[in-house]
């Protein structure tokens, strides 16, 4: 088979959930990172919605959208990451997507203007942590047991996100849900989830959020004061 380019931006949460599956698969693949403020024409053709992630599978014929990418690696790739089930299947691909309706939550939190948002959209994430701490096996140490999933692949870039957020802001958004907890650092232990983003991202995270001045570029700010207070 061709081997696989995977076109990528160095922030985005669906990059790295087709990075991850990928990996866990252990396929070959190359990595080509682009800048979406400076878009070259070849990737305006090849993404009609001007996004990444972009599968690259032959010489001229690419995938888009991170949900098709994917199940095109879970049928043609490796073992699969699906349940046998049909209706466990299927309800992991809902939890997929509830993952993608996380990530927008994570949006609106570092996009909200004012405190009063910016709360929020805390307690929103919350209630949907709150929600998976109800759903999540008993087991453990993944979304259902003992086998990484693909909502495992979609909620390892969601948390990534609570790394950096929480070095200046106090969310208090997982406190007292402790096997969503003990999910988020397992994830975060695993491989392919650490190898999804360059080293920099926490970085690149943070000069993100301190540019778009919104309330969490305040805390950001402020933290940072703080800290250079401390220093000297």
């Amino acid at each position: 088979m061709t081997k696989l380019t995977l076109i990528s931006h160095t922030l985005c949460p669906y990059v790295q959930r087709a990075a991850i599956v990928l990996d866990e698969k252990q396929v070959a693949f190359e990595r080509v990172y682009i800048d979406l403020a400076n878009k070259p024409d070849w990737f305006k053709a090849a993404s009609p919605l001007g996004k990444v992630p972009l599968l690259k599978t032959g010489s001229d014929r690419y995938l888009f959208e991170s949900a098709p990418i994917v199940e095109f690696l879970e049928e043609t790739e490796g073992d699969p990451l699906h349940p046998s089930d049909p209706v466990l299947r299927a309800q992991h691909r809902a939890y997929v997507e509830f993952a993608s309706q996380t990530l927008n939550g994570i949006g609106a939190l570092y996009s909200a203007r004012d405190e009063a948002s910016f709360r929020n959209a805390t307690q929103a994430l919350r209630t949907k942590f709150e929600h998976l701490e109800d759903r999540l096996s008993d087991d453990g140490p993944f979304f259902e047991g003992s086998s990484f999933s693909l909502v495992d692949a979609a909620f390892g870039p969601v948390f990534r996100y609570f790394d950096v957020f929480e070095a200046f802001a106090d969310l208090q958004v997982f406190t007292g849900l402790e096997k969503v907890s003990d999910w988020r650092s397992e994830l975060a232990r695993r491989p392919s989830v650490k190898n999804a983003v360059t080293e920099d991202y926490p970085d690149l995270l943070r000069d993100f959020l301190a540019r778009r001045g919104t309330w969490i570029s305040k805390l950001l700010a402020e933290s940072d004061q703080d800290a250079a207070s401390t220093a000297a």
